[in-house]
């Protein structure tokens, strides 16, 4: 029986997110965005979410339950920092309750210090467009190494830096709303900067811990491959995208589009010491006849587009392969799918784990596979539109219900790979795929029997 068997020692874990699990965060800018008609797709407000600030314990059982060895969680700025330099000693607490909760499951935290939501004073003071971030975003990082650091030695700085500069400054979809590529340029800038102090405040602290960067990686493929329109555009997007901010932050060189030059930032140059990967998906790119890339049709072999992405697990393998060139351990820190039938996910899950393994058989240093996440939670604009829970979440009686797909995660976790029952009895309609590694969309054929 043909089985890909992981290293000995790989983490497994889930990636959560403070605003998105905690509940009731109702000082930062996020809250008060969804409190703003029209901000949110469902018109829905994050409210109690998975109630996490006061019963997140149950949810640790549950990821106890799993196996898992890791588990991501973030700290809300908000809370720590209430206001300017004044510390909120009873959130602390809570925190620190929540750490030992996961040493004592035998589960290994890692902490992002910044996910998406910042203090409203923050917000007000000009957030991520002003450079005093830089120094707030040290200050806070060392309060929190200094208070928090014995039970952490892993801590991501910024989760996905593109990501929240383009929805935030650039596309005005999320707080404050701004549409600007000279802010986004500014942003991405003071990102970095911020980055590089949190790296170096927290190895004052801890000069044993292991700190990076949680980078989102989008594929870029020309949607017609010969034709240069389309290649250009796929190229461009990503450079930008993808690898400017980790060249900037392993080199100290900050790459300027259109061949412009290089930018210099010395004190960024090695602020890495692992790469944290988001990856959900690729976009298929083509030159529009106004000469704006746009998003081609999605392909429907996996028929659960979203936010324009083709489930495409082959592109995990292809980023695995050539983040080598920056010599530094990664751990995939994100990797999930919105499918509230759960009819996809556990193929998804499978496919994208092969990929994973033969990435490492091929020379790829993964340390770790975060899938996200544990139990449904508040997907930001998206509301509860998007479910990404491998437990579903009723969130009016907060009951859980565990999803065929965490059932099949505990059979890889305890075998510390995939077999080929588990991809028979799960998603046999990908078997070839899975163990001889196609580079093409895998297929999706579910059906509700094979959910049941």
């Amino acid at each position: 029986m043909r089985r890909l068997t992981f290293p000995a020692g790989f983490l497994w874990g889930v990636a959560t997110s403070s605003h998105q699990n905690e509940g009731n965060n109702h000082n930062n800018d996020f809250w008060a965005w969804e409190q703003i008609p029209g901000h949110v797709a469902d018109h829905s407000t994050s409210g109690l979410v998975a109630d996490w600030w006061r019963s997140a314990e149950a949810d640790f059982d549950r990821a106890a339950d799993l196996g898992l060895n890791t588990l991501r969680l973030s700290v809300e700025w908000s809370r720590l920092e209430p206001q300017p330099g004044v510390w909120d000693s009873a959130a602390f607490d809570r925190y620190r309750v929540m750490l030992h909760g996961l040493h004592e499951r035998g589960i290994r935290p890692m902490v992002t210090l910044h996910h998406f939501s910042n203090p409203v004073w923050l917000a007000e003071r000009g957030g991520w467009a002003n450079p005093a971030v830089v120094r707030h975003f040290e200050r806070y990082v060392s309060h929190v190494a200094a208070e928090l650091g014995d039970l952490v030695n892993v801590w991501g700085t910024i989760n996905e830096p593109y990501i929240y500069a383009a929805m935030a400054y650039m596309l005005g979809d999320w707080p404050p709303g701004q549409r600007s590529l000279l802010q986004l340029a500014k942003v991405m800038r003071h990102q970095a900067n911020a980055h590089a102090a949190a790296y170096h405040a927290i190895h004052q602290v801890q000069p044993g811990a292991q700190v990076g960067v949680v980078k989102h990686l989008a594929g870029f493929d020309p949607y017609r491959p010969l034709w240069p329109g389309d290649r250009g555009v796929a190229a461009l997007m990503d450079a930008l995208t993808n690898w400017r901010f980790l060249d900037a932050i392993t080199s100290g060189r900050f790459k300027l589009p259109l061949g412009l030059g290089l930018r210099r930032n010395l004190i960024a140059q090695g602020t890495n010491d692992f790469i944290g990967v988001n990856y959900y998906g690729r976009s298929r790119l083509r030159l529009h006849w106004r000469d704006v890339p746009v998003p081609a049709p999605p392909d429907l072999a996996w028929p659960v587009p979203w936010v324009n992405r083709e489930i495409y697990p082959r592109g995990l393998y292809r980023f695995l392969m050539k983040l080598r060139r920056y010599d530094r351990p990664v751990y995939i820190t994100e990797n999930g799918l919105a499918d509230s039938t759960d009819l996809i996910r556990p193929g998804f899950l499978l496919a994208h784990l092969a990929n994973v393994h033969h990435a490492i058989q091929d020379g790829a240093d993964v340390r770790a596979y975060y899938h996200w996440t544990l139990v449904d939670n508040y997907e930001w604009t998206e509301g509860w539109t998007t479910r990404f829970g491998l437990f579903g979440l009723d969130t009016e009686t907060q009951a859980r219900t565990m999803r065929r797909s965490a059932r099949l995660y505990r059979e890889i976790i305890a075998a510390n790979g995939i077999t080929e029952e588990m991809v028979a009895n799960h998603a046999p309609h990908i078997m070839a795929q899975v163990f001889d590694s196609a580079d093409e969309p895998l297929p999706v054929e579910a059906s509700e029997e094979d959910a049941a």
